[in-house]
């Protein structure tokens, strides 16, 4: 007969809900937080419970806020010149973290005539001179990118997205070929 334990089975088959996290390891997380440190686990609900109901998305960029307007739009020294158009609030969060970008952000994920506009009335507010286009690398983001530069089209904006190619510490026999097509296409003077 199987053992069954229902609360811990659930418990499993929550953390495998999340991105990443195969059956071996929510086996271990919830062993973890529920046997071997109880206290941590508490902790953990504790702290999902307050981030769902304290973070929302910033209503001028989309970027993830406790307020309702997040700390980088709020910022007086940031370089409103550039604007780094991502995917998704996350993007920004792995950007921020690299220290490599001192402008503002704004989230695209909806192609809708509202949300054009939207980033349409961002870049006049903030007279933005260049927007950076940093969405991960697809025929599918290409197209987005060529349909968003010809609703920009009338503004005097300069528009370049990030760029493709071979990543540090990579052979050549692991990369995929749009790629390297594109390390190719657009290599640099040495």
């Amino acid at each position: 007969m199987k053992n069954k334990i229902n609360k811990f089975e659930e418990l499993v088959a929550s953390f495998q809900k999340l991105p990443g996290v195969g059956k071996k390891s929510a086996l271990k997380f919830a062993y973890h937080v529920s046997l071997v440190d109880s206290f941590s686990g508490l902790n953990l609900a504790h702290n999902i419970e307050d981030a769902i109901s304290s973070i929302k998305r910033c209503s001028k960029c989309g970027a993830l806020s406790e307020n309702e307007i997040c700390d980088i739009c709020i910022d007086e020294n940031r370089d409103k010149d550039i604007l780094c158009i991502v995917e998704n609030p996350k993007d920004i969060l792995i950007l921020e973290e690299s220290g490599s970008y001192e402008g503002l952000y704004f989230v695209f994920d909806d192609i809708s005539e509202e949300f054009i506009q939207k980033l349409q009335d961002f870049i006049l507010y903030n007279k933005t001179k260049e927007v950076i286009f940093a969405f991960t690398p697809s025929i599918n983001s290409d197209g987005v990118i060529l349909y968003i530069e010809d609703k920009l089209k009338h503004l005097d904006v300069n528009l370049t997205k990030i760029a493709q190619g071979v990543p540090t510490g990579v052979s050549l026999d692991n990369i995929d070929i749009i790629s390297l097509n594109n390390a190719i296409k657009y290599r640099i003077k040495v």
